[in-house]
């Protein structure tokens, strides 16, 4: 084989590899163009400071109408406890109507436990705080979410 062909095939693979490794960089920076564009939504941060003890952690949903008290929310954080104080923030929020709900998990079980009267043993809040008689609503809770960053405060 003469020399000069097997540099040109050395030369034409070193090309193609080049091709290749530009067009994946290329597919790389598009798709991080892409998330970031996706991520319009807002922030929602939420403090609970009445915590009665340190013990567990607690359990914050994010829900809609569908989700609300039926079952996991369209976000879900879970926050230690320090000094009976816990902060999460729910990131990239879209707009519409959303409630949270919050409860104080001390046993760790990722539920709520109740006495044999049906009334909760562990502590809870929602925003709005409308702590009513009776089982929290949607609407007692809801809120609106637009183009701004949200903070709320809940008691429980």
């Amino acid at each position: 084989m003469p020399a000069s062909l097997s540099i040109l095939d050395t030369q034409t693979t070193k090309t193609n590899i080049m091709k290749t490794v530009t067009l994946a960089l290329s597919f790389f920076f598009v798709s991080l163009l892409a998330m970031a564009q996706e991520n319009n939504g807002i922030d929602i941060t939420v403090t609970i400071d009445n915590v009665t003890s340190n013990e567990g952690k607690v359990l914050i949903g994010l829900h809609t109408a569908d989700t609300f008290m039926k079952g996991p929310g369209v976000q879900n954080l879970q926050s230690t406890i320090e000094n009976g104080k816990v902060t999460v923030t729910f990131t990239n929020v879209q707009p519409g109507n959303y409630a949270i709900m919050a409860m104080h998990d001390i046993n760790g079980n990722n539920r709520m436990d109740f006495e044999a009267n049906g009334m909760p043993k562990e502590s809870y809040g929602m925003s709005g705080n409308d702590m009513a008689m009776g089982p929290p609503t949607f609407d007692g809770a809801k809120f609106e979410v637009d183009k701004e960053d949200m903070e709320f405060t809940i008691r429980f």
